[in-house]
């Protein structure tokens, strides 16, 4: 249980250094579901006349194991997990095919 909530402040984290590089009229929403383990970074308003609105970054743990369900960053998440001390087999590219995630050097499921 210990290492599931190093994971939870870990995730928590990357969300939050996320959030901070917005621009001034899009604003964060960072959702942290504690109870269910799902973490999403959120942004809302407007840029001109076109509306922003939807996710950036989901991720969720499952199993002891931290899931990238959707990355709409520059960065490789898994990687800065892995930087920050995240095993590799404790790693899952979600929104890859369980086929294609063999080929990825993270974990399957």
């Amino acid at each position: 249980m210990e290492e599931i909530e190093h994971y939870r402040n870990l995730v928590r984290q990357i969300l939050t250094d996320h959030a901070d590089a917005t621009i001034e009229t899009i604003q964060p929403q960072q959702i942290f579901d504690t109870t269910h383990d799902h973490y999403q970074l959120n942004y809302v308003g407007w840029q001109g006349k076109r509306r922003v609105f939807g996710p950036i970054l989901h991720l969720n743990i499952q199993n002891g194991k931290v899931w990238i369900q959707y990355n709409r960053t520059e960065d490789s998440i898994a990687e800065r997990l892995v930087e920050l001390g995240v095993p590799r087999s404790d790693i899952v590219i979600g929104f890859h095919s369980p086929f294609k995630r063999q080929f990825s050097g993270y974990a399957v499921e």
